[in-house]
């Protein structure tokens, strides 16, 4: 086998590889469409511990699905502070959490019941 063959069947490969991932990448929304937005973009997690004063909490969490983010804890800025009145350290939660400004953001939080 030649340079050329061994590079034109290279090519070939890796156009069907790619053509596979544009294709499983723009076929997962469609699936998720039956889906309401909003639960879609919530993620379970468990309060670890809540700082009022710099409007923080921090968040053992699953995968969060739209940022593309394994599952950990971390810290997360609130969009509002009222929203840390609804949580206590300990408690199960479904949150969203969105990029802004460079940060990661929690812009809503639901006590699971």
């Amino acid at each position: 086998m030649n340079f050329k063959s061994a590079l034109a069947g290279l090519s070939i490969v890796a156009a069907t590889a790619f053509s596979a991932s544009v294709h499983a990448q723009t076929a997962a929304p469609a699936a998720s469409a039956a889906m309401p937005l909003s639960a879609a973009a919530m993620t379970d997690g468990e309060v670890r511990k809540i700082d009022k004063e710099n409007q923080k909490v921090t968040l053992k969490h699953g995968e969060i699905r739209n940022l593309d983010m394994p599952g950990m804890t971390m810290v997360f800025q609130v969009n509002s502070p009222a929203m840390l009145d609804r949580v206590t350290a300990g408690d199960k939660v479904m949150f969203k959490a969105e990029k802004s400004g460079g940060a990661i953001v929690d812009t809503d939080i639901q006590p699971v019941k």
